[in-house]
């Protein structure tokens, strides 16, 4: 397998807070790997630092090196307008723009310079069809996207992301609010999504980290405890600490 994105001996401080502790990872291409752990474990922190939102905070120090595809994202010299073109982020709570389902779409294209009708309408099925909501709305594009269900937000929201065609996708929580029916689809998609894409799932719902990832690493305390193919994690834990947290014995 090869790895996509590498993490070596990361270490990220805010303030005197050790938020991530030495971690070393690999992210294999076109896998789902889960990133799991109670909260202040270091997985969203870790996954700032892959689209570097990180930059935005204050009073952080980082040391280690962290490269997708061999180049060091960390590099003051790396182009971060085109690294967060890379990778598409989708967050716990949608935010669908106040437009209609095609605008909300169609919006990223066009600021890469996409102006043809016929190119964005293409681009716009091709989006909800990944997110697997094209059946839902395709007679309804011009509805505004906020009359849409939290679940149909949120895979439009997993659309709008895929319409700027990232290498990688971060999920942060992205089923936290919605019921089992739309977590269901986004786990459909993201299987589908797979075979083109690069894919971190983050999330505290042991179960939902079992049922849709390829591999999966848990962390505490800002630690990497363990990481594994996921069928290996879940069935035969090779710390204690992994098997205590996926039996809902802390977290």
């Amino acid at each position: 397998m090869e790895a996509k994105i590498l993490a070596h001996n990361l270490m990220v401080r805010f303030g005197a807070v050790e938020v991530l502790k030495g971690i070393d990872l690999e992210v294999y291409k076109n896998m789902i790997t889960g990133f799991m752990g109670p909260a202040g474990s270091g997985k969203s922190t870790l996954i700032s630092l892959v689209n570097r939102m990180i930059d935005f905070e204050d009073g952080v120090h980082i040391q280690g090196s962290l490269s997708i595809d061999g180049e060091d994202i960390l590099s003051k010299s790396v182009d971060v307008v085109g690294l967060r073109r890379r990778v598409g982020t989708v967050f716990a709570v949608p935010l669908p723009l106040p437009r209609s389902i095609f605008e909300n779409i169609a919006y990223g294209p066009r600021l890469k310079g996409i102006t043809r009708r016929a190119d964005l309408e293409d681009i716009v099925e091709e989006s909800l069809k990944k997110a697997v909501l094209w059946e839902e709305v395709r007679d309804r594009l011009q509805v505004s996207a906020l009359k849409l269900s939290g679940g149909q937000q949120q895979r439009l929201c997993l659309a709008r992301t895929l319409a700027l065609r990232p290498e990688i996708i971060l999920l942060d929580e992205p089923c936290s609010g919605l019921d089992p029916i739309s977590t269901a689809k986004i786990e459909e998609a993201l299987n589908e999504l797979k075979k083109d894409y690069t894919i971190i799932l983050v999330s505290n719902n042991t179960k939902q980290i079992a049922r849709a990832t390829d591999f999966s690493a848990f962390f505490y305390m800002g630690a990497l405890v363990e990481f594994g193919a996921t069928e290996k994690i879940f069935t035969n834990p090779s710390v204690k600490q992994t098997e205590d947290y996926i039996q809902g014995k802390f977290g």
